[in-house]
């Protein structure tokens, strides 16, 4: 393996002492790998835990549906550290095995019928439009906005814009899973 271009900042890692006491206590006491590598720029890591936790944990779109969007970000944009880090949160909102293995396709071939709901696969479709061709089909947006209204809809693009945002830091910094 290569040498790293950015290290990681080192896991005891103390100062700012504000920002890495929110950091570690939004992480349960850890900082994970992300946060080591964001840590170099102490403005750029302030807002990103700020912005990234009112989109994990203040929206009014299901949680199912936020993580469903966000790995399918990750495996469209090939961030692993991504993907391993949602999976199981998709999980725990009423995902499944089958699905979080279906979404390991995605984009490369159609989803199996059946296995997400339909509301769930204008998500998907939405996810692969907005991360490979950036431009959305507008039907798809009325479907969407019928299901979820303004509001979760602002909310579920918002969401997958803001995880291809960070799968792109992810990937460009080599951010690789953590290792407990």
């Amino acid at each position: 393996m290569t040498e790293r271009l950015v290290p990681y900042q080192p896991l005891d890692l103390q100062e700012p002492a504000d920002l890495v006491a929110a950091i570690r206590q939004r992480r349960g006491g850890e900082l994970i790998n992300l946060d080591r590598m964001l840590l170099h720029s102490t403005p750029f890591s302030r807002g990103w835990n700020a912005f990234l936790g009112e989109v994990r944990s203040h929206l009014s779109l299901d949680l199912k549906l936020r993580e469903l969007a966000m790995c399918g970000v990750a495996v469209l944009n090939r961030a692993d550290y991504e993907f391993l880090h949602h999976s199981p949160i998709f999980i725990k909102a009423g995902g499944t095995e089958a699905q979080v293995n279906a979404l390991r396709s995605l984009g490369q071939q159609l989803m199996p019928q059946g296995l997400f709901t339909a509301l769930e696969q204008d998500a998907l479709d939405l996810t692969i439009q907005m991360t490979k061709s950036i431009e959305v089909d507008r039907s798809l947006m009325k479907r969407l906005q019928e299901q979820l209204g303004n509001t979760r809809l602002v909310e579920l693009v918002g969401v997958i814009a803001t995880y291809n945002m960070v799968s792109r830091f992810l990937v460009a910094l080599e951010v690789t899973p953590d290792q407990h």
